[in-house]
């Protein structure tokens, strides 16, 4: 039974738990009594530590194929593949994602700012931006799309840009939790000298990356400030819905070609980048940094961050409610999609997946995995008439494979898109700015 105390906070107008209230609460409403613990990627001596033999990683043999409808008929077609997508759309959006929900609230762009200023030696122009959401729905719940775009002063014309899930500097003291600024050039350096324009959008500014605020953010406000349902949305597609927005605001910008925007993220924005890829279809382009679990690695692997650590109060809030039946009483084997599917929604669209050196990143984002998922998507690729990865074979790291439409990068360096940032604008180099 519900503790009294939780009871009472669930019969407010407006909602409001811990993460681990919440968390319990949809335990309860599933019929969960208890979750496995999910591993340790820390302690090597600890005996729930990360499996980190590949031979013990692939405890499942039943990865499914994007190009097998649920009755077990063969996708043959670019017809067929239309079909078997809305398949995949459905289990992402009941067992993983949640579904976004039909109506959703207005969002009315206003440019607080419009600065000159430089970027390397580019003269460049720096807009913020706040998307205000229509809140009428319920006037105790604000939220702001929070997001900066910057383009070269003096283009001769509409450019490309890349959309960051990221940590806008709206002119105060850097944000906790914001990286430090790197030695040499930023991934902004790099792309202003490009020609092309650059964009960060605060995915917390559109829902809270934690599970006590489910009943803020544009997840609460469509729910009217009331907990979720096992099937709606979590924080993953809310900030995919917000980098929508922001394309909107582009499509309105002279100075953004909104046909050429591409979105990256790294580690759980990663996840955000990929999903946001899937389901929009006018980006252009993703660059897919370090996702991990939930995002391209193959969620059934044995192998860094598990279904279990997701599943729980710390994380579960990035994913659909239903998500934590396969950390019990189901298994990861029991998941009627996986990761490669996810990335064939993207098709035939360019995506670039990148990943860290093992040694200096760690085991947390299963860098194998990674390139399974992305192998796993190329027959997809193929069908479309895209270029896939062709090969199973995982290529060693420092040698990147972009010469197809889905491209697959190991830098040597850590938790970081950083490395490979030249990698990938010579890959986008071929679709952007043309």
């Amino acid at each position: 039974m519900l503790p009294i105390l939780l009871i009472a906070a669930l019969t407010q107008a407006n909602v409001k738990l811990t993460a681990e209230q919440d968390h319990g609460r949809l335990l309860q409403e599933l019929g969960i009594t208890s979750l496995r613990s999910g591993v340790n990627g820390m302690n090597p001596k600890d005996p729930n530590f990360a499996n980190i033999d590949e031979a013990k990683a692939n405890p499942y043999t039943n990865i499914p194929d994007a190009l097998i409808f649920n009755n077990g008929e063969r996708v043959k077609s670019r017809r067929d593949w239309q079909r078997r997508r809305g398949e995949i759309i459905e289990l992402l959006d009941r067992e993983i994602y949640g579904r976004t929900p039909k109506k959703l609230p207005k969002v009315k762009w206003e440019v607080q700012s419009a600065e000159d200023g430089k970027v390397g030696e580019v003269a460049v122009v720096i807009k913020r931006l706040i998307g205000h959401v229509d809140d009428s729905g319920d006037p105790e719940i604000k939220v702001d799309i929070r997001a900066t775009l910057t383009t070269p002063k003096d283009a001769k014309g509409k450019v490309p840009v890349m959309l960051e899930f990221g940590f806008p500097n709206f002119g105060g003291p850097p944000r906790p939790g914001g990286p430090p600024r790197p030695a040499g050039p930023t991934w902004q350096d790099l792309v202003i000298a490009k020609g092309w324009g650059c964009a960060i959008m605060d995915p917390n500014s559109v829902q809270a990356d934690n599970g006590g605020e489910l009943t803020q953010g544009i997840i609460g406000l469509v729910n009217k400030g009331q907990p979720r349902k096992p099937e709606d949305w979590g924080a993953l597609k809310a900030w995919a819905w917000g980098a929508g927005r922001v394309l909107d605001y582009f499509e309105t910008d002279p100075a953004v070609n909104a046909k050429q925007v591409g979105i990256e993220g790294i580690s759980r924005y990663g996840k955000a980048a990929v999903v946001t890829m899937a389901y929009e279809p006018r980006f252009a382009i993703a660059f897919v940094g370090s996702s991990g679990q939930g995002g391209v690695k193959i969620w059934r692997r044995n192998s860094g961050e598990q279904v279990e650590n997701v599943a729980s109060s710390g994380e579960y809030h990035w994913m659909a409610g239903n998500y934590v039946k396969y950390a019990g009483p189901k298994t990861p084997g029991d998941m009627p999609v996986d990761a490669n599917e996810l990335v064939a929604l993207c098709a035939p669209r360019p995506v670039f997946v990148g990943v860290g050196s093992p040694n200096v990143e760690g085991i947390w984002i299963d860098s194998r995995g990674t390139f399974m998922a992305a192998s796993l998507a190329s027959p997809v690729y193929r069908l479309l008439g895209a270029k896939g990865l062709n090969t199973t074979e995982m290529p060693p790291e420092g040698t990147p494979l972009i010469n197809g439409d889905l491209a697959f990068s190991q830098h040597h360096g850590g938790h970081t898109n950083g490395p490979n940032w030249p990698t990938f604008l010579a890959f986008a180099g071929r679709y952007l700015g043309k």
